[in-house]
């Protein structure tokens, strides 16, 4: 008969580079015995991706499909099956470790699960290298120095909030742009700050991509993209 429940570990494997994650999030992936992830349509996983070379050939794989949907309600119905996968391991005593993209609470899918389950299992959080911090190491330029203020802006705000928080920031970090880039384009037109604006496609990965905004033609981006708005300052 089981007496203790099992742990669940949020494990932020960091925004592509599987070197950078910590040694912490390396080492429970490397001991682990149920590995969960996200999986776009039930195939694609990043997460999976990234942390691949560490995870033991003997770990079970619990997939949890995310449908890739606008509407609310699959993702929620999918979070509730995958909470429940997760749970019936935790039941019999299994720890289960998390892969989350980038970190687990910064816009993290791992919050909603964590949600779910923390008030019942014991739950334990790994924090990652952000896309945020990854971004600005690749445009080799900080984010931020001395007084200096950040905003986090999701680009599917909508159009008034984004111009009205982008009005008053001085230096902004634009995440979830994908298909929203039209939008993100015409109002830092508006505002006069297409110049000071650098585009980041897929952070450390293989295929990293750093350019300026001005250079970019299309109208969307892939969802691994952000988009960094400097003052008209130095940061350093």
């Amino acid at each position: 008969m089981v007496t203790k429940l099992g742990t669940l570990h949020g494990v932020g494997v960091g925004p592509g580079d599987p070197e950078l994650l910590t040694v912490k999030a390396a080492r429970l992936i490397g001991n682990a015995a149920v590995v969960a992830y996200l999986a776009a349509n039930g195939k694609d996983s990043t997460a999976r991706d990234i942390a691949s070379s560490y995870i033991p050939a003997t770990a079970e794989h619990l997939v949890i499909d995310m449908p890739m949907r606008v509407e609310r309600e699959p993702g929620e119905k999918a979070y509730d099956a995958g909470a429940a996968a997760i749970a019936a391991r935790l039941d019999q005593g299994s720890d289960v470790v998390m892969l989350c993209e980038g970190d687990p609470f910064f816009y993290g899918s791992f919050m909603y699960l964590f949600a779910r389950l923390a008030g019942s299992y014991p739950c334990a959080i790994v924090p990652g290298v952000t896309s945020m911090t990854a971004s600005a190491a690749a445009l080799r330029r900080p984010l931020s120095a001395r007084n200096e203020v950040v905003k986090v802006l999701p680009a599917t705000l909508p159009e008034d909030r984004l111009r009205e928080e982008l009005m008053s920031a001085e230096s902004v970090v634009l995440i979830k742009v994908g298909r929203h880039l039209a939008k993100v384009r015409a109002i830092l037109g508006l505002l006069d700050l297409s110049s000071r604006a650098h585009v980041i496609i897929k952070a450390t990965h293989g295929d990293e991509v750093v350019t300026p905004l001005l250079d970019i033609t299309e109208d969307n981006l892939p969802y691994f993209s952000s988009i960094l708005v400097y003052s008209g300052t130095e940061a350093w």
